[in-house]
């Protein structure tokens, strides 16, 4: 099989280092892509750290993938050499099951294939991420990425970007439906972006007040503190969705009260258990809804990607340099990036 260089950890206090790992050999359905950017998403991060309990090292981070196609196989019609292309979050799944007939890979009854920590149905091989040289992934994982989009800023669309355009296309949000959005990080100032891009009256719920300034740059209508008792009194009843980006346990219940009745709070950043307990009793009476996604199928992330194109959209991003990967990683803990970090994989190179 092919070696070629990367950057990846081999146990949980390891840090991300140089390495070189092994791609399989292309099938005849395979797209072969040189990367070119890679988005750095909290995932990676909770892989390194073996924070939920499933990492098997070594491990190569990154599914927010833009690249060139280099070769295509034998059987592949919709891609060919020199397009840019984008790679997400999985890049295989049964085909076969209801979800997968549906377009909804993501929710394939016999488990999806990870872009990196899966192994291949074919071989049994480990996939490995986006923080390495060059990968190979089936056509039907590919995406087209439009030419009109920053190729950098667009890679963290095929994480932040779908994960937070999934749920609002899904549960119908229209123009002039009232949304909030919790939680101003990667995937926050994405929903932002799209929800005002979707017509919607956009509100931030925030903890501090300094952040006024960049939630209106963003496009955001109005701001609510939610450590105002005041305030959040003030906001019982009022919107028709609520998307909760927070990715550690934190308390759902004056969230609940927000929403009008039939509203829905949906989650996309926690996979915790919910502390403190939610009370039932508004749930109930207002029959309000308490969901969550995960990011889209394929057809979706594409058709993300060209409603980007068509309103300008894309990630706010700080570039970087792969050798400082684990500086960045101490940063995200500290929630000191606005909004992305993407790798310019130029920089593997010369690392």
């Amino acid at each position: 099989m092919p070696t070629l260089h990367a950057y990846g950890a081999e146990s949980a206090d390891s840090g991300v280092h140089p390495l070189t790992i092994e791609r399989r050999e292309p099938r005849p359905d395979d797209v072969s892509i040189e990367i070119d950017y890679c988005g750095v998403c909290h995932s990676d991060l909770h892989f390194v750290l073996n924070d939920w309990g499933m990492t098997e090292y070594p491990i190569v981070p990154g599914h927010e993938i833009v690249g060139t196609v280099t070769a295509v196989g034998d059987d592949v019609a919709g891609f060919k050499v020199g397009e840019r292309v984008g790679v997400g979050c999985l890049v295989d799944s049964c085909r076969e099951c209801a979800s997968c007939e549906e377009g909804l890979e993501q929710y394939c009854l016999n488990g999806f294939v990870g872009t990196y920590g899966g192994e291949d149905r074919h071989d049994g091989t480990k996939t490995h991420g986006g923080y390495s040289e060059r990968i190979v992934v089936s056509e039907r994982f590919v995406l087209k990425m439009p030419e009109s989009l920053d190729p950098a800023a667009a890679a963290p669309l095929l994480c932040a970007g779908i994960t937070t355009y999934s749920p609002l296309k899904h549960f119908g949000l229209e123009a002039g439906d009232r949304i909030a959005v919790v939680g101003m990080g990667g995937l926050g100032h994405m929903g932002i972006k799209f929800a005002k891009a979707m017509g919607a009256e956009v509100t931030v719920f925030s903890r501090s007040e300094n952040k006024r300034s960049e939630i209106e740059r963003l496009g955001a209508h109005d701001m609510i503190i939610s450590t105002d008792e005041e305030q959040m009194e003030a906001a019982a009843g009022r919107f028709d969705f609520i998307l909760d980006t927070v990715p550690v346990p934190h308390d759902l219940n004056p969230y609940v009260n927000a929403l009008k009745p039939s509203g829905t709070l949906i989650l996309v950043g926690l996979l915790e258990p919910i502390e403190p307990a939610l009370q039932a009793g508004p749930i109930v009476f207002a029959r309000r809804s308490i969901s969550g996604s995960l990011i889209g199928g394929l057809p979706e992330t594409q058709e993300m990607l060209d409603f980007c194109a068509e309103h300008d959209i894309v990630s706010d991003i700080e570039m970087l340099d792969i050798k400082n990967i684990n500086e960045a990683y101490k940063r995200m803990q500290n929630s000191d990036v606005r909004y992305r970090f993407v790798i310019d994989m130029e920089s593997l190179k010369g690392a």
